[in-house]
């Protein structure tokens, strides 16, 4: 165990974050595997069940997917979304956020160029969120930052990151920018760029007609969702035993690798979490926009499905730097 007197300086001796103890006695090779089976198992019967009532409108603009590996493709990217949670560390509500920040773009796109009903959109992301957010709850226990029950050593900042004030700001932070990106999309590149690239495209006028003040309402639940993926675990970040030995520096002793990293990443805590999370949430939001825009939506090109999931990463990687101003203000 190391002692105090080997920790960095100010560094605080705290246990090692929980968030990753499983809520299953199962053993560890099976966790990740059941958790893949119960949410394809999960989102299937859901999708099956709203099928009659909304979600098939969606079939009138569906590319057909008729071949075993296109559905192998996207059953196995479903995957590694769930793997990037489950490898990363991240807990239900993270997940459940990640989701809904990935997920929407192209569902987005289908309500508002494509005249399909908001409900249907709703419902779509609904079930798409649950069958993520139940199984990892069931297999693993909140993070310390997202649980009002955890220990006060645990988090940092929790004051902070309970304050109804700075969570109503943060969240309409967050929403503010991707209202912003989206709006100046549409009033400058993105309504030629969509005709252009997207062959059926039912109704452009909604790109025309945007209004700021409507795109912020709508988008409330977007920048709470990308507070609760990138303000809150980075306000409540704290620096533990295993983070300040493997931090510690000494330039006389030190290899070139630990070199290259004490100077390439030698930053707190709470913003190598802001960093690793906002790469993230720019990676699979671009990713999964791209491939479901592109794999299912009859008449997009894989130029216009890139451009379209542009925005979003822009609008990711934008909020993810103004949420870490913010905690460092």
């Amino acid at each position: 165990m190391t002692s105090r007197k080997d920790m960095p300086h100010g560094a605080v001796a705290v246990p090692r974050s929980p968030n990753i103890a499983p809520n299953s006695k199962l053993p560890v090779s099976l966790r990740f595997p059941l958790l893949v089976i119960l949410s394809l198992t999960l989102s299937a019967s859901l999708y099956t069940f709203a099928a009659d009532f909304s979600v098939g409108e969606q079939a009138g603009i569906s590319r057909s997917l008729n071949e075993w590996w296109q559905i192998a493709g996207l059953l196995g990217w479903r995957s590694v979304e769930l793997g990037v949670g489950w490898w990363g560390g991240y807990d239900g509500v993270d997940l459940a956020s990640l989701t809904l920040l990935s997920h929407l773009p192209p569902l987005y796109l289908a309500t508002t160029f494509y005249s399909i009903r908001p409900t249907t959109v709703i419902t779509s992301l609904a079930i798409d969120i649950l069958s993520t957010y139940i199984p990892f709850r069931l297999l693993r226990p909140l993070s310390p930052t997202h649980n009002i029950e955890a220990p006060k050593a645990a988090v940092s900042n929790r004051s902070i990151i309970n304050d109804l004030p700075v969570r109503t700001y943060t969240t309409l932070l967050a929403a503010g920018i991707y209202s912003v990106v989206v709006y100046g999309s549409y009033y400058s590149w993105l309504p030629v760029y969509l005709v252009t690239h997207f062959d059926g495209m039912r109704d452009i006028s909604a790109a025309h007609s945007a209004a700021l003040p409507y795109l912020l309402v709508s988008f409330v639940p977007v920048g709470y969702a990308a507070r609760e993926f990138l303000f809150t675990p980075s306000a409540g970040a704290r620096t533990d035993r295993g983070d300040a030995v493997s931090s510690a520096f000494n330039p006389e002793s030190a290899t070139l690798r630990q070199t290259v990293k004490h100077n390439l990443w030698d930053y707190p805590k709470r913003t190598q979490v802001i960093i690793e999370r906002t790469a993230t949430l720019v990676a699979v939001t671009g990713l999964n926009t791209w491939l479901q825009t592109y794999a299912t939506i009859e008449g997009s090109e894989g130029y216009g499905a890139a451009g379209w999931a542009g925005v979003w990463a822009a609008a990711a990687a934008a909020t993810g730097l103004a949420l870490w101003w913010v905690g460092d203000v």
